[in-house]
């Protein structure tokens, strides 16, 4: 047993403790105000010979049966409906009304409603019973029929409020660590999505450098050397690339939860990320056509490049000596449209090249939270990306 329920049983033990000492001091003190008061409806519990003159000895023996009745409030956790209903029928024989009241409460507070209802109807079944005996339609019995009712309801309805706060309490712990993991999974996929983007692109360029080299060993020094050098510049950029991504990942948050992460590729480097793919063999046909570049919203400037680059990786992986079209159109007015168009290869490879698709779906869900749509499909010789954005978010 480790400390922290160590000390939740001594933290119960005293609450139960304390209990059984409330109820027996209330059922003594109770019962006493209620024979000074002429309210008393059971046998008498003192003995009115004064000793002083304006007091009352209590006969303890008298008072033993109900202050022992108080200790099955030690079991109210273990045996709640048990418990409550021997203390409810208890109040018809002795004045046990305060430990009938805790035990009704800790049913109501542990138990599920249809449990509460049932003890609820037991305690209130004694209520008529004590004014339908001929002759006790008195002002004492009366008394005792609307105590009793207000006890049961009282108590009841108490612990069904505690009880709702409990399960409000808990359905909120529950919703704050699904609302972690949600968080979480969608940090995993950020983290899933930029690693791909920005590593497929620049080691598939490497791939296929080294390849060259490999499947060429006798070429000419200066285009060993060159494409050696390409090599080098694309795994340096591969690496620096990983080093942008891990610093986002790893920036602290300022106060107001934003970072300082570095900067990301936008519409602005989108020539360069032809030319290097023209660099590496691919034949690119670009057309650009947007009103008011400018004043594109950032997101959706990060989200077009992005999407351009992986759809000139697929490209380049499944259709490696085939052209390629570019066409990127659009206005504040009228959104952004592009369209990445490669021809497939005829005839298609024996053996696909590895891949999983992911990159696809990522392209997707990155338009997605642009506010856009993407599509992309073959058919009629061609492979085609289509992507639809909003001007801004």
């Amino acid at each position: 047993m480790n400390e922290t329920t160590r000390g939740r049983d001594s933290r119960t033990l005293l609450r139960d403790a304390a209990a059984v000492g409330i109820a027996a001091a209330l059922t003594v003190v109770g019962s006493v105000y209620a024979q000074r008061s002429g309210l008393w409806l059971y046998p008498r519990l003192t003995d009115r010979r004064s000793v002083t003159p304006g007091l009352s000895i209590v006969d303890l023996d008298g008072l033993l049966l109900p202050v022992a009745a108080c200790l099955l409030l030690w079991w109210r956790r273990a045996r709640p409906v048990g418990v409550a209903v021997t203390l409810t029928l208890l109040c018809t024989l002795l004045p046990v009304a305060p430990a009938a009241a805790i035990a009704l409460f800790t049913v109501a507070a542990l138990c599920d409603t249809r449990a509460t209802r049932r003890v609820i109807a037991v305690g209130l079944v004694p209520v008529p019973l004590c004014l339908a005996v001929p002759g006790r339609f008195d002002s004492a019995h009366v008394t005792a029929a609307v105590t009793g009712t207000l006890l049961v309801t009282g108590s009841a309805g108490w612990g069904l409020f505690v009880r709702g706060l409990r399960e409000r309490a808990a359905r909120a712990e529950r919703e704050k660590h699904l609302g972690a993991e949600e968080a979480r999974r969608r940090e995993r996929e950020v983290i899933a999505r930029e690693m791909h983007d920005v590593l497929a692109h620049r080691l598939s360029l490497l791939s296929l450098h080294a390849g060259a080299l490999v499947f060429n060993p006798h070429a000419p020094a200066d285009e060993i050397k060159q494409a050696a050098e390409v090599v080098a510049h694309s795994a340096r950029q591969a690496m620096e690339d990983l080093r942008q991504v891990l610093g986002v990942l790893r920036t602290p948050l300022t106060p107001d939860g934003a970072g300082t992460e570095p900067p990301q590729p936008t519409l602005r480097d989108l020539n360069s990320l032809i030319a290097e793919n023209r660099a590496a063999g691919m034949d690119i046909a670009m057309e650009m056509r947007l009103a008011q570049a400018q004043s594109l919203d950032d997101f959706t400037s990060r989200t077009v490049y992005r999407i351009v680059q992986e759809a000139l990786t697929n490209a380049r992986k499944h259709a490696p000596r085939e052209d390629v079209r570019v066409v990127l159109t659009g206005s504040p007015d009228s959104g952004v449209r592009l369209e990445v168009a490669n021809a497939l290869p005829d005839p298609p490879p024996r053996v696909p090249p590895p891949g999983a698709g992911l990159g696809l779906i990522g392209l997707a869900e990155r338009a997605a939270l642009a506010g856009g749509r993407l599509t992309y499909g073959s058919g009629s010789g061609s492979h085609v990306v289509t992507a639809s954005l909003p001007w801004s978010r």
